[in-house]
């Protein structure tokens, strides 16, 4: 019989990860900590992981947390614009499903009120049905229009996604394919593409978007608004991203958290701390981070999930 040799690189390579998976070197680079291998080994602590880093100590992470935070706040800013795309109205208008002179009274109407979608003002006004409408922005989207309302979220095995996300985000998961894990998310104002990135980020999945009557949507959401997730913890304001970094460090010391995921999503910087085999928990932050100092106004629940 032949044998195989296994050159020395490669066994080099492969101890080498063994290292990297048993004593893994810190993310900060300022760590006060031992840096040599065995002693990494020998007071190796629990240590938690960000955006595939690990961080062996509380201090570590935070100044991590403090640098993704203001990384988030940037890419929340700048957020781009979604495509040009021929306005709901002419899209009416071409259908023949709207004149001229009632798309006219609805701009003017919207003009004179300083609020509000020109989809929303041609049904208040008579011109346009629900349905038109969101048949008209499906065909702005390319994308299929939901015919069914979802069954109730409770009586169905979905990913998680926040409460406050979905609200804020208009839209509602429908179904998940496990042999694909694909997740389909049905909108109601129009499909955001950087919620649908932030949602494959945070849940590890792929995402396929449609759109929903949004009387509809808010009939499936609105059960789910009477009860809140004690795993869902939302800010109203935090003005000092250090402060949050601090904050997002305590719940993952107290909750023992494996790994933090973070990332901008809709409104909100959306945090994911995984506590396996325990159900994660989500931290919100609604209002934008600002660097001057601010008092906190969060949403505690009634009892903190436990460790």
């Amino acid at each position: 019989m032949g044998t195989t040799t296994i050159p020395l690189a490669a066994w080099s390579t492969v101890w080498r990860g063994l290292w990297q998976k048993l004593a893994p070197r810190c993310g900060h680079r300022q760590c006060a900590r031992p840096h040599g291998l065995w002693r990494r080994v020998r007071n190796r602590p629990f240590g938690t992981r960000m955006h595939g880093v690990w961080y062996c100590m509380p201090e570590c992470l935070e100044h991590a947390l403090t640098e993704v935070l203001r990384r988030a706040r940037v890419a929340a800013a700048g957020a781009f614009a979604p495509p040009h795309r021929i306005p709901l109205g002419l899209q009416l208008l071409s259908r023949q499903q709207l004149t001229a002179e009632q798309l006219r009274a609805a701009l003017q109407a919207q003009r004179v009120a300083g609020r509000g979608r020109i989809g929303e003002w041609l049904q208040t006004l008579g011109f346009a049905t629900e349905q038109q409408v969101t048949a008209a922005l499906a065909r702005q989207w390319a994308c299929p229009v939901l015919q069914v309302e979802p069954a109730p979220l409770q009586s169905r095995r979905l990913p998680v996604v926040p409460l406050s996300l979905l609200e804020a985000c208009h839209m509602i998961p429908v179904d998940f394919v496990e042999a694909t894990s694909t997740l389909h998310i049905a909108f109601g104002e129009g499909i955001d593409y950087g919620v649908l990135y932030a949602l494959e980020q945070m849940l590890g999945c792929h995402t396929e978007a449609c759109l929903i009557r949004p009387s509809a949507l808010r009939r499936s959401l609105r059960p789910l608004l009477e009860q809140r997730d004690p795993a869902e913890v939302v800010f109203d304001r935090v003005a000092d991203g250090a402060e949050f970094a601090r904050i997002i460090r305590s719940y993952a010391t107290r909750l023992a958290a494996s790994e933090i995921r973070l990332v901008p999503c809709g409104p909100h910087i959306w945090i994911r701390l995984e506590r396996p085999p325990l159900d994660a928990v989500n931290l919100l932050l609604r209002a934008p981070l600002e660097p001057t100092g601010a008092a906190l106004a969060p949403w505690f629940p009634a009892v903190l999930p436990a460790v």
